[in-house]
């Protein structure tokens, strides 16, 4: 009996465990849509709102910008995105980082030329105020 206790027990604390980090994981997918809204909205305040002031911002070309140049190039229309996609996206939640992986699949209008963009994307988020925010993106080109 004291061992069936002891296994409930454990069962119960396991599964409250998973039931706190998938809240987590929730809240850190709904900043990265909230994010992915913005960039195709080019709504400066929600850009301003959806990353850290710290941002690394990393292209797969090998350029990185602060938080004012990558919400000035969007906001501005510098870099149109008109759709994005997202697929095969990760979250995995340490404390207050989280760690996101996806495929993204866009339509931009750069310049007013249209283009088609395929990258794989590592974004590190982190609690700031009781918000998840984009603290360090990077971009790769997909090798197939």
């Amino acid at each position: 009996m004291k061992k069936l206790l002891v296994l409930l027990v454990l069962l119960l604390g396991g599964f409250q465990l998973v039931n706190a980090q998938d809240k987590k994981v929730a809240a850190v997918e709904k900043s990265v849509n909230r994010l992915v809204a913005a960039m195709i909205s080019g709504d400066r305040a929600a850009l301003n709102e959806s990353v850290s002031d710290s941002l690394s911002y990393g292209h797969s070309g090998g350029h990185v910008e602060g938080k004012e140049e990558f919400v000035e190039k969007i906001a501005s229309g510098k870099s149109d995105f008109v759709s994005i996609n997202i697929t095969e996206q990760t979250i995995r939640v340490y404390g207050n980082t989280a760690i996101v992986r996806h495929n993204l699949d866009a339509q931009t209008n750069d310049g007013g030329k249209p283009a088609t963009v395929k990258l794989k994307i590592l974004l590190v988020f982190t609690k700031e105020n009781g918000d998840w925010k984009m603290l360090a993106r990077q971009a790769v080109k997909p090798t197939s």
